[in-house]
This record gives C-alpha cells, sequence and structure tokens, in this order.
C-alpha cells in the first residue's frame, strides 16, 4: 500500500469528478506519495498545523497511472534522505484504487497505518 495526504475538500472533489488528481499534477508532472514509514516524516515536514486532511490508502495494482519509485522530490525533512524512494504517480488516481480515507491530523502521530 502508498498514501497520499489530501485536504477533505479535495477528497470530495474528486469523488464529485470520479478521480483524483492534486496541483502537483500539473506543476511537477506527478502526484507525490509516501509508504507507511514515509508519512510521519513528510506530515511532519509539509502539513503541520493543518486539520483538514485525509490520508488517502492506495492499492498500487490497481492505480491506472504510472507509478514511478524516485528519489525525494521536494525539499529535505527529517527521518528523510536522498537514498529514500518515494511513489509518484504520473496521472490521476482512479477511485477504485483508494482502499481506504483515514481522517488525518499531522500532529497527532499516534496513526496506525
Amino acid at each position: 500500500m502508498i498514501y497520499h495526504i489530501t485536504t477533505k475538500t479535495e477528497w470530495q472533489n474528486a469523488q464529485t469528478k470520479g478521480e483524483y488528481t492534486a496541483l502537483s499534477l500539473q506543476s511537477e508532472g506527478f502526484i507525490h506519495c509516501s509508504t507507511a514509514k514515509q508519512v510521519a516524516p513528510v506530515a511532519n515536514a509539509f502539513y503541520k498545523g493543518q486539520n483538514d486532511l485525509v490520508l488517502l490508502k492506495l492499492d498500487e495494482s490497481r492505480i491506472k497511472s504510472q507509478v514511478k519509485w524516485e528519489a525525494p522530490a521536494g525539499p529535505p525533512a527529517d527521518g528523510i534522505n536522498e537514498s529514500d524512494l518515494f511513489p509518484h504517480i504520473y496521472g490521476t488516481i482512479n477511485l477504485d484504487a483508494v482502499v481506504s480515507v483515514i481522517d488525518f491530523d499531522p500532529d497527532n502521530q499516534s496513526l496506525i497505518l
């Protein structure tokens, strides 16, 4: 399984459109995702203090767009180094690849994936 952090509003919009996309798809060419181990460091680095988030749990084998495992694409985060590979999705996410949607508080690290 791989994971993507997004807002509740973006997830609701995806359900209306029938697929999920992110701003990074236009600006960087892919949607950022993480492994279970990478979720907490990513949340601490980029989402601290936000309270309108959900975590999409994705079955990589069901994603129709290309998934590539690549080096971090953003600034360094605690617990992440250049040798860590992240799943990047090069296209939209089909909704049937979303196994579950978890209310997500990046400030609460007791999350069980």
